[in-house]
């Protein structure tokens, strides 16, 4: 039956989702089903869904009903899978009537058979929590020269402001053997990277010690993949083994994302984070130290029940100390079935969206000092297409991860994706970098 169906996918939320739905696509290609971009020629359209805050419920139910208005076209049935109908699904089939068919993380090999039976039966389908993980293939998503490869799924940190632990479950490592092979499928790479809610802990369930290290070395064994890059790695899990890897492995690129949610001791207990102020600045300043121009990514919450004024000045002040590479601010988001739900002492909105913009431009203040710093050097850049728009080609340095960091735009006589090129620098912003190629010079 649906060997002859088009079938359309949105995926919405990070990059983890974005692997699970390349699992998915790998099924619907499987049964020899015609994939399409275009959403006016899908006849079944799979929405896959972030839960993670309430604006990305919000995001994922508003995708459905815009699905929805192309009923009068080709589009016959909408499936819904992933984080939202994983946690909320006794809400969701009753309400979200444009949807057809509803599916959990875990029900990738339920998806076939689902479909079917919503057709068979000219019924809606309830099929969350009836099938299991997909470690089958993938059809990738990114551009063909980066591919993320998730390493494990659940987390085990229980953070009071986070529902992930209630979604995806317990912290789970895919085992190594597995890793490498799918790694090794997935082509030519110029960049491999490395995601799951908390890379750093990655094998102490399943192996009963900690196998991140080992796991980095053995892909880095693999002829296709040039660089490796590391994502979501947990400050307190971060010992002197990766540290020593980051700084000896020269296909491990020279960039961690650490989510540190704040600096205050205070707020941080409250976040039920293991760390403290003054243990957040050892490790960045040992990380500087035993890695000689390491760029450092983090993450912020601002905002959170009880914070006080001078937590939110001090938070902005750490900010402006440490001098990140990059950073991403968010106002917390009181999710329900959360502990920090319950905390009193919440913050109005628009106190949290001004203490967010205090963020940001500390932050800009130390990016724009670093940007301004690299006008008339020369930097390796990783092409990641063309920007026809702007009429040149983007790409990126070591310091910037895909989609999350800046760019740099450039000039060259040609540039293939995928390749790496010297730009010289001519121009910057708190963002983005700008420059040409010494040929085109």
């Amino acid at each position: 039956m649906l060997e002859n169906k088009t079938f359309g996918m949105i995926s919405l939320g990070c990059d983890k989702n974005r692997v699970d739905a390349e699992r998915l696509l790998a099924i619907v290609r499987g049964r020899g089903c015609t994939v399409t971009n275009d959403l006016a020629e899908a006849q079944i359209v799979i929405v896959n869904t972030c839960a993670f805050l309430n604006a990305a419920r919000k995001e994922a139910i508003e995708t459905v009903l815009d699905c929805d208005a192309y009923r009068g076209g080709r589009l016959e049935k909408i499936v819904v899978t992933g984080c939202l109908p994983e946690k909320f699904v006794h809400e969701l089939f009753p309400s979200l009537t444009e949807a057809d068919v509803f599916l959990g993380c875990n029900d990738a090999d339920a998806l076939l058979a689902a479909i079917e039976r919503s057709y068979r039966e000219n019924c809606r389908v309830d099929a969350v929590g009836t099938g299991h993980e997909s470690r089958g293939g993938r059809v990738l998503t990114t551009p063909l020269h980066y591919a993320y490869l998730k390493i494990a799924d659940g987390c085990n940190n229980h953070c009071t402001y986070c529902l992930i632990p209630k979604i995806r479950g317990r912290y789970r490592s895919y085992p190594t053997d597995g890793l490498v092979a799918e790694a090794a499928s997935l082509g030519e790479l110029s960049e491999l990277i490395l995601v799951a809610q908390d890379t750093t802990r990655y094998g102490e369930d399943l192996y009963g010690k900690n196998a991140l290290v080992d796991l980095i070395r053995r892909l880095s064994a693999l002829d296709n993949v040039a660089h490796i890059r590391l994502l979501y790695c947990y400050p307190e899990a971060i010992g002197e083994d990766l540290i020593g890897e980051l700084a000896a492995n020269p296909k491990l690129v020279k960039y961690l994302d650490i989510p540190l949610q704040h600096s205050e001791d205070r707020v941080l207990k409250r976040m039920n984070r293991k760390g403290s102020r003054a243990e957040y600045a050892r490790l960045l300043e040992n990380l500087r130290a035993r890695v000689p121009g390491i760029a450092l990514r983090s993450t912020f919450i601002a905002g959170f029940p009880g914070e006080t004024a001078e937590e939110a000045e001090a938070l902005a002040s750490f900010v402006r100390e440490q001098k990140l590479e990059n950073c991403g601010f968010f106002a917390y988001s009181r999710e329900p079935d959360t502990p920090a739900y319950r905390l009193k002492e919440q913050i109005p909105a628009r106190e949290k969206q001004r203490r967010v913009k205090m963020l940001y431009a500390a932050q800009r203040e130390v990016s724009l000092q670093r940007q301004r710093a690299r006008v008339g050097t020369v930097l390796r850049v990783l092409c990641d297409g063309a920007d026809f728009d702007r009429g040149c080609f983007v790409g990126r340095a070591y310091f910037s991860a895909p989609e999350i960091d800046g760019k740099v735009y450039f000039h060259a006589r040609e540039a293939e994706q995928g390749s790496f090129y010297d730009v010289k620098i001519t121009r910057a912003d708190a963002y983005d970098l700008y420059g040409a190629t010494e040929d085109y010079l």
